[in-house]
């Protein structure tokens, strides 16, 4: 990720799972660029609604407590989700190439395995308190 600009900072941009989330965010808003015009307010604005919850959801939940975190996280579990759908539906109407699709679901992987674990952590967390 890049370094900080700013000599403001919040503990949530730590985390992998939000600088990967908004890697992927940037990923998205430059492949909707491409997009027809007709899309921009149906398809490009599912993508990159639904990729940007997913950064925005680990930020929000991030300073609350573990169990409202949690259920943050499952949130941007399901957005991550629906970029699959989103990304399926760029390909099959050749709106992106099959490895542009390709890359999304490998990066969606990543951060759906990754928003797991810290699910499972912050429950055995609660489960030991």
């Amino acid at each position: 990720m890049q370094k900080r600009g700013s000599k403001y900072y919040f503990k949530f941009e730590d985390l992998q799972i939000y600088q990967k989330a908004i890697l992927f965010g940037e990923s998205v808003n430059t492949q909707i660029k491409s997009f027809p015009k007709e899309e921009t307010y149906r398809l490009a604005s599912q993508f990159i609604r639904a990729a940007d919850s997913i950064a925005l959801n680990i930020a929000e939940g991030s300073a609350s407590s573990e169990a409202n975190f949690n259920r943050y996280l499952q949130i941007a579990w399901d957005s991550a989700h629906e970029c699959v759908v989103c990304s399926t539906k760029a390909k099959l109407r050749n709106f992106i190439s099959e490895e542009v699709d390709e890359e999304n679901r490998r990066a969606i992987t990543e951060l759906s395995k990754m928003i797991t674990s810290y699910k499972n952590y912050l429950k055995k967390k609660l489960n030991t308190k």
